[in-house]
């Protein structure tokens, strides 16, 4: 079994492409991808090693049926987080958002999902630098970090591919694999 779970949230499959292209990067470390709408909190616990990523929806909600989404997503899953123990889980987090759309709330639903499992336990690791980005206000701003990966398609999509491969690089590095 490889010891990388990537679980994911989408609503437009934006983050899941993102989800997809950190998986080829970390070749045989990691599973497929797996929508988090298909998922238990069993899942989760079976690797030593997660990448979670999410969109930022509405006004910095996490990706679910009531900001519209088709289909359920985080929001629907986070109830599972009650009780699960991510003690000794490292856990990177990327997100996605649009910094110019919604520079007051610029990835808050990456905040939210740290949040969650930061509350469960988990080692969180893949912290990202906050330059190179312009936003007025953002909870997954932690110091002077984003508390992961952060991606803006959007007004920046010149620069995904760099960024992911530095980060899979950076967190590679922190997951001493």
């Amino acid at each position: 079994m490889a010891k990388v779970g990537i679980f994911f949230g989408t609503d437009t499959g934006s983050t899941r492409k993102v989800a997809k292209q950190m998986a080829k990067l970390l070749g045989d470390l990691a599973d497929k991808p797996k929508n988090i709408n298909r998922c238990e909190a069993s899942d989760l616990e079976a690797y030593e090693y997660l990448i979670l990523g999410t969109p930022t929806l509405g006004d910095g909600q996490l990706p679910g049926l009531s900001v519209d989404c088709q289909e359920q997503s985080w929001e629907e899953f986070l109830p599972n987080f009650e009780g699960l123990d991510l003690s000794g889980k490292k856990v990177a987090l990327f997100g996605l958002g649009d910094q110019v759309g919604y520079p007051d709330e610029f990835v808050d639903g990456l905040g939210e999902l740290y949040d969650y499992v930061a509350n469960c336990g988990a080692e969180i690791y893949g912290f990202w630098p906050t330059e190179g980005y312009t936003f007025n206000a953002s909870n997954a701003v932690d110091e002077d970090e984003f508390v992961g990966l952060v991606i803006d398609k959007d007004n920046q999509s010149g620069m995904t591919d760099q960024r992911v491969t530095g980060w899979i690089e950076q967190i590679r590095a922190e997951m001493v694999l």
